[in-house]
C-alpha cells in the first residue's frame, strides 16, 4: 500500500505563499519610519532634504497600500511572482530614498537589507538572489551618485571615503549574511514541519489499519454464533427433507453459503484478531510483524533471539511503523541479507538491524535521522525511488520510536569505511534501538487477561 505521506513532497517544498496583508503591514511600518526620520532630520537637526521628491516616493508606497487594501481581500495570498514584484518595488522605493538623502552617509541605508530578509524567509533561492542583487546594485549606485545632506549653513554632511567604503562593504555583507542565515533557518523549519506532518500521517495510517483490523475481528467474532446457528439448522433440514426435493437443495445451498461466509470472515479477521486481542505481544512477534511486508522483496530477513522468557511489549502503532521503516531501509540497501538481533537484559531491550550493503557514508552519520538529507547509494532494484535523497523514512522511524522512549544509534559494520557491499556478511549499515526497562515504557508488566470462557453451542 503506498504511503500517503509521500504525496506531501511531490510539489516543490521551497514554494511559499505570502499574505498580501502581511506585506501591507510591513510597508505601513516602513512608511511611518521614513516619515518620522525625514521629519526629525528636517525639524530637529535642520538638515536640508528634498522634501518634494521624498514625499512623492513615500506617497507611492501609500498609494500602493491603499490600492492593495481596497482592491484585494484580506485573505489574498501572493504567488511567487507577485511577491517578488512587490518586494522589488519596496527595494526600489527604499533605494531611491537613500539616494535622495545622502546615500551611504545616511545611517539608515542599512535598511535596504529588509526586503531581502523577507524574501529569504518566504521565497525561493532564485527570487532571493534577484532581490538581493537589486539591493546591492542600488546601494552601490547610491555610494557614488546621491543628493548630499546639507545643513542650513550650507555645510555638507559627508563621511570620509574610507568610512563610505566600509559602510558599503558592511551593508553588502549584511545583505548576504542575514539573507543566508534567515533562509537556512527558514528552510530547516519548513523541512522539519513537513517531515513531522509526514510522520503524523504515517502514524495515523498505522492507527487506522489497527482500528480497521479490530472492527473486522469484532465482526468475525460476533457473526460466528449466528452463522453456526444457520449451519446447524440447515444441516438438520437437509437430513430431514426427502432426496431430490427443491427444499433440500435450498437447505444445502444455505449450508454451503454459511460455510463460505465463515471462511471469508476467518481470512478477514486473522490480522484483525492479532490487532484486537494482542494489544500486548512478545517483542519478537512485533518485530516479525514489522518485517513481514518486506520478506517478498528478494532479500533474506533473519531474526535471531532467545526463545525463552521473552519480554512482552505493548503493540503500539508507532512501534510497529517505526521498526517497519527501519527494516524497509535495510532491505532497500542490502545486497542479499538483513539480520535482526533481539536481545534484553535487566535494564534494556535492544533491537539491532544490520544489512550487508555499502553502509552509511561517514560524512552523513552525524545527520542520519534528520529529514531531507542524501541517503545511501541506491541499489538497482530499489522499489521506492520517490524517497531518493530525502532521508524521510529514517526520520519518521526515529521520530516514532523516540516517542516510545527508544534511543537510536546509527553506525557502520566496516571500519574503516570502504563503501563496498559484502554479500552475506553483516558489514553494512547498523541501526540499534534501545528501550530502558522501566514502568511506563513499552514493556507490559502483566499480560492482558484472557478473553473469557468459550460457551458451548446448544445442540
Amino acid at each position: 500500500m503506498p504511503d500517503p505521506s509521500a504525496a506531501l513532497f511531490e510539489a516543490n517544498p521551497g514554494k511559499s505563499w505570502i499574505r498580501l496583508q502581511t506585506l501591507n503591514i510591513l510597508r505601513w511600518v516602513a512608511v511611518a519610519g521614513q516619515i518620522g526620520a525625514i521629519g526629525v532630520a528636517d525639524r530637529v537637526f535642520a538638515i536640508q532634504i528634498e522634501l518634494g521628491f521624498c514625499a512623492a516616493i513615500i506617497g507611492l508606497s501609500i498609494i500602493a497600500n491603499l490600492i492593495f487594501h481596497f482592491v484585494y481581500p484580506e485573505s489574498k495570498r501572493l504567488t511567487e511572482r507577485e511577491a517578488v514584484a512587490i518586494l522589488l518595488f519596496d527595494t526600489m522605493q527604499l533605494g531611491l530614498l537613500i539616494l535622495l538623502t545622502g546615500g551611504l552617509n545616511n545611517p539608515f541605508a542599512v535598511l535596504i537589507a529588509a526586503p531581502v530578509t523577507v524574501a529569504a524567509t518566504a521565497l525561493s533561492l532564485r527570487s532571493t538572489l534577484l532581490i538581493g542583487a537589486a539591493a546591492i546594485a542600488l546601494i552601490s549606485f547610491a555610494a557614488d551618485l546621491h543628493v548630499p545632506l546639507r545643513t542650513t549653513n550650507g555645510d555638507v554632511l559627508r563621511l570620509p571615503d574610507v568610512f563610505i567604503f566600509g559602510s558599503w562593504v558592511a551593508i553588502v555583507v549584511a545583505i548576504g549574511f542575514i539573507a543566508a542565515y534567515t533562509r537556512r533557518i527558514s528552510t530547516e523549519t519548513q523541512s522539519m514541519s513537513q517531515a513531522l506532518l509526514a510522520a503524523q500521517m504515517a502514524l495515523a495510517r498505522e492507527q487506522k489499519l489497527t482500528d480497521l483490523g479490530g472492527v473486522v475481528a469484532a465482526a468475525a467474532h460476533e457473526l460466528g454464533t449466528p452463522l453456526a446457528t444457520i449451519k446447524l439448522v440447515s444441516a438438520e433440514m437437509v437430513s430431514e427433507l426427502p432426496e431430490g426435493s427443491d427444499l433440500r437443495e435450498d437447505a444445502q445451498l444455505i449450508r454451503d453459503q454459511a460455510d463460505r461466509c465463515r471462511d471469508i470472515l476467518r481470512s478477514m479477521g486473522r490480522s484483525g484478531k492479532d490487532d484486537l486481542h494482542l494489544r500486548q505481544a512478545p517483542l519478537v512477534t512485533v518485530v516479525e510483524e514489522a518485517a513481514d511486508p518486506h520478506r517478498d522483496r528478494g532479500k533474506a530477513i533473519l531474526i535471531e533471539t532467545d526463545e525463552t522468557d521473552q519480554p512482552t511489549v505493548f503493540r503500539r502503532p508507532e512501534l510497529v511503523h517505526g521498526l517497519r521503516n527501519l527494516v524497509q531501509n535495510a532491505v532497500d540497501f542490502a545486497a542479499t541479507t538483513v539480520w535482526i538481533d533481539i536481545d534484553w537484559d535487566e535494564d534494556v531491550l535492544t533491537v539491532r538491524i544490520v544489512d550487508d550493503g555499502t553502509g552509511y557514508p561517514p560524512q552523513l552519520l552525524g545527520r542520519i535521522g534528520d529529514p531531507f538529507i542524501r541517503r545511501r547509494r541506491s541499489s538497482p532494484d530499489r522499489k521506492r525511488p520517490e524517497y531518493e535523497g530525502m532521508g524521510l523514512g529514517l526520520f519518521i522511524a526515529k521520530t516514532l520510536l523516540e516517542r516510545t522512549g527508544a534511543e537510536l544509534t546509527f553506525a557502520n559494520g566496516q571500519e574503516p569505511y570502504s563503501g563496498v557491499a559484502r554479500p552475506g556478511e553483516p558489514s553494512g549499515a547498523i541501526v540499534e534501538v534501545v528501550w530502558p526497562r522501566r514502568p511506563g515504557g513499552i514493556e507490559a508488566e502483566e499480560r492482558l487477561p484472557a478473553l473469557g470462557e468459550n460457551v458451548n453451542f446448544p445442540r
